[in-house]
């Protein structure tokens, strides 16, 4: 994954000199594009979890500039809610690890496949530390109901940054369970129906969405959304033994092609944008027409997301498909597992549904793009004018991954399954000598039930539900239905309430203390003593000064020698009682405990 990170960065900076030619603030743009890429490779070849957390850290604070570098109302908003979601799924990550270690006396990730750590630890605080630990994976990952960040900071953060946002910010997430899932709970059935429950609903949730937006980088965004319950759902199956290889393999894959995915499309949407200075559907309605270059890249991330036949996300799809099928079968001839085979099968379908909506939200894009023509003529004749959209060297390179999706696609078994099989020294792999036929009627079949799907819910729901008379697309999607406001926001509201309220009994509890304590056991001395003004380093600094430069009453032809010493004497009384005021607060002793928290963890991480 450093490898199609490192391929991923050098399209997306290359794209971004084009892109940002225009833009201000390019220094920060580049200086946190680097910055990010580095703490990022760190997640990927960390050797023990808390390495592994403080390079994803770093990676949330790192990006949480691409979100705002617009600088826009929008922008700060998603990056707020960026930060906010950031530092829960930190904090819960930091938990988790800190109860794991206490229970196992390890971190190192390798050691998370020995058995003998777990012996003796009761198993339900390991399941409690994995929770937390998901909690921080998943939130970076975009997985329900944590995901209210991605479908807002997509669509704000510049072209490039979400094609990279998308592409692999989420996958140090899906990373990190995939560590969870192969390693620190593989085998437990009540973790892999928690892991398939949030897949599912992700998957759902996100496509959803998609196919109701109206803006191309939130269909975009909520199609990442979706996407990575796609993936969810593959990790998940990787803790039944039985079909354990076509899991490992479907999910990596599944997240080599996502990110692929997600680069060509997200500039194409950047193109769009250079050229438009407009993300609305309906605004940029024919803006593709006769554009067969774009048209080219296009075609090949809708067709490969959306799972089509000769395509790699076909590949990946399947091998997902498979596993959940067998499944099934397994369960419907032990039933030893949480959900029934009837529940099963309705995720099936619900699998496969999925997949028709995929299509669906990617032939709305495709046709408003290149098919349809805007309603203003002027507007389209200077479209159809445009043809220069690309920029220098930025087709043949984004042609390189267009190109992939279809070698991979025809040549699944001698290309596309070496990749899947890097990725299985992550995880427990138990191999079998089965081989996939992804061309075989049965797998066949499952594609086009979702083509069926997607096709129906394009022409009979989108054009007929989501579209007016007039071909403009509508926003139906009910405002009120938002988790965050619904939700997070007020829920963070009454949190920062209670604490101020707290905070503030605390502090001035400390006060009435203090009062107390020197209204009985420290009395004041009842005798008037005149304070000493100043110290000795005061006197000698404005003796000083009055010999050199000595202030004079002009009018009265007077000099006063003692000036300078008065006024030093008194700004070293104000500092003395302002230092007494900060450090007997509560706000000082709070510093010093975060001060001190900082600097353990980086005791810990020399360590």
């Amino acid at each position: 994954y450093v490898l199609v990170g490192s391929f991923m960065w050098f399209v997306s900076a290359f794209f971004s000199v084009e892109y940002n030619k225009h833009h201000k603030n390019r220094n920060r743009y580049y200086m946190f594009l680097i910055f990010t890429l580095g703490v990022t490779m760190g997640v990927f070849i960390a050797a023990d979890l808390f390495t592994l957390f403080i390079m994803f850290e770093l990676a949330s604070l790192a990006s949480f500039v691409w979100v705002v570098q617009e600088e826009t109302e929008k922008a700060m908003k998603a990056g707020e809610t960026y930060l906010y979601v950031a530092m829960i799924g930190g904090f819960a990550m930091l938990s988790g690890i800190c109860i794991f270690y206490g229970a196992t006396n390890t971190l190192s990730i390798e050691a998370l496949l020995d058995p003998s750590i777990y012996e003796g630890v009761n198993k339900g605080i390991i399941k409690a530390a994995a929770l937390l630990i998901f909690v921080g994976f998943g939130a970076k990952a975009g997985a329900f109901p944590i995901h209210v960040w991605l479908p807002q900071a997509h669509p704000v953060a510049p072209a490039p940054l979400s094609a990279l946002l998308s592409g692999i910010l989420t996958k140090i997430g899906i990373f990190g369970v995939l560590i969870l899932s192969g390693r620190m709970m593989f085998g437990d059935s009540s973790w892999v129906a928690f892991v398939l429950t949030v897949g599912v609903i992700t998957m759902f949730v996100g496509a959803l969405l998609a196919v109701f937006s109206v803006d191309l980088k939130r269909i975009l965004a909520c199609s990442s959304v979706s996407q990575i319950g796609f993936i969810l759902v593959g990790i998940s199956l990787m803790g039944i033994l039985k079909i354990n290889e076509k899991a490992v393999y479907g999910a990596v894959l599944y997240m080599v092609n996502h990110s692929l995915f997600k680069l060509v499309l997200f500039i194409t949407a950047g193109v769009v944008y250079m050229r438009t200075h407009n993300l609305d559907l309906n605004a940029i309605k024919g803006y593709g027409r006769n554009k067969k270059s774009l048209m080219f890249i296009y075609l090949c991330g809708a067709l490969g997301i959306s799972g089509i036949p000769l395509f790699s996300g076909y590949v990946s799809k399947t091998l997902v498909h498979e596993a959940l099928v067998e499944l099934i079968e397994e369960v419907r001839e032990k039933e030893a597992f949480f959900y029934s085979a009837g529940a099963l099968k309705a995720m099936e379908i619900l699998f496969l549904f999925c997949g028709g909506l995929t299509l669906a939200y990617m032939l709305k894009i495709f046709f408003v793009l290149f098919i349809e023509k805007n309603k203003d003529e002027k507007l389209q004749e200077k479209y159809d004018a445009d043809k220069d959209v690309f920029g220098k060297g930025n087709f043949p390179i984004l042609s390189v991954p267009a190109c992939l999706f279809i070698v991979f696609g025809v040549l699944p078994n001698k290309v596309f399954m070496k990749l899947g099989i890097l990725g299985s020294d992550l995880v427990k792999l138990t191999k079998t000598e089965e081989s996939v036929n992804f061309f075989s009627l049965e797998n066949l079949k499952g594609s086009f039930i979702s083509i069926a799907v997607g096709l129906l819910v394009y022409f009979v729901f989108v054009k007929k539900v989501l579209t007016d008379s007039e071909g403009n697309a509508l926003d139906r999607w009910p405002s009120v239905l938002s988790i965050e406001n619904i939700i997070y926001r007020p829920a963070f509201k009454i949190l920062y309430g209670m604490l101020f309220y707290v905070l503030v009994v605390f502090d001035r509890l400390t006060d009435g203390i203090v009062i107390l304590l020197r209204k009985t056991v420290f009395k004041e001395s009842p005798i008037p003593v005149e304070k000493i003004e100043g110290n000795a380093f005061t006197h000698f600094i404005g003796q000083l000064l009055d010999r050199i430069m000595p202030e004079s009453d002009e009018a009265n032809r007077r000099i006063y020698t003692a000036s300078y010493r008065h006024k030093a004497a008194l700004y070293f009384e104000r500092v003395k009682d302002s230092n007494m005021i900060i450090t007997s607060s509560l706000s000082f002793g709070l510093f010093f405990v975060v001060l001190g928290i900082v600097v353990t963890l980086i005791y810990m991480l020399w360590l």
